[in-house]
Parts: C-alpha cells; structure tokens; sequence
C-alpha cells in the first residue's frame, strides 16, 4: 500500500514539475507569435502599397473621373501609419500641389474618443516621413489632403 502511495505521489509531483515547465513555454510561443503576426501584417501592409500604389492611384483617378468627380490636382497612395505604434494600417490616396504631394510619405492617423467615448476621432495627417514614431520631429505637409481611404484586406 505505501508503495502505491508514493509511486502516485511521484507521478503527481512529475506531472506538475513538467506542466511548471512546459506551461510558461507554451505561453510565450503563444505571445510571440501574435507578435510575429502583427510585425507580418504590418510588413506585408507596407510592402503591398509600396508594390501597388500606382496601379491603386490609377484606379482611383479613374473611378472618381467616370463619376464626375476627378481630382484635378496630383494625387499619390501612402501608407497610413498609426502614431504611436507605428503600426501601418492601411492606405490613402493624397492630392495636392504637385510639390506638396512629392514630399507626403505617409499619413499619420491620429485617434481618440470625444465625449467619453460617444465619438471616436481619426485625424489624418498628412507627413514626410513613413516612421513618425510620435509627431514631436514630424512635419505636416500644407495644402494636401486625402481624397481616398484604401482598406486592404489580410
């Protein structure tokens, strides 16, 4: 009887020995992975409109110009870049002079919530740079706005 006892207190402590191991390790797979996840998105975001912002432009000035409504002044597609995160969340199309356009590299979206939370705001700001970081060293580019919000689908 103390035989059996104590075989099944040893496999009991194995069994939690083992589970305080392998538990945390599992654990940390998991987290690194949903990191891993992001960091791809936010790649494969940036490569695709780096790849295809001006086949994306093209379609746009040709979508607005069949409705009557075309954009008469340059237009370009940037990446939209969360401030803060630096996470790229998307695109847009930009329009402007064509020397203020050529210096947008990028729109920073800038959120928060307006009467707690009733409204939630999205500034779109459009900068010269793809990696604001925070807005403190980033210029805003004047007289270019964005024309159109791009959704890319991951």
């Amino acid at each position: 009887m103390f035989f059996k006892n104590t075989l099944f207190n040893k496999s009991v402590l194995i069994f939690i020995v083992l589970m305080l191991i392998v538990v945390p390790v599992f654990l940390e797979t998991v987290h690194a992975s949903s990191i891993l996840d992001r960091l791809l998105k936010t790649l494969g975001i940036g490569a695709i409109v780096d790849r295809f912002a001006d086949p994306i432009n093209d379609f746009i000035n040709t979508l607005t110009l069949n409705r009557g409504v075309e954009v008469k002044q340059q237009t370009k597609v940037v990446p939209i870049i969360t401030v803060g995160s630096g996470t790229y969340v998307g695109a847009v199309q930009v329009a402007g002079p064509e020397e203020a356009v050529n210096k947008v590299k990028a729109v920073a979206q800038i959120e928060g919530d307006f009467r707690s939370g009733d409204f939630r705001i999205r500034a779109l700001v459009p900068i010269n740079t793809k990696n604001p970081g925070d807005l403190k060293n980033v210029e805003r580019v004047e007289e270019v706005g964005v024309t159109a919000l791009i959704d890319i689908n991951i």
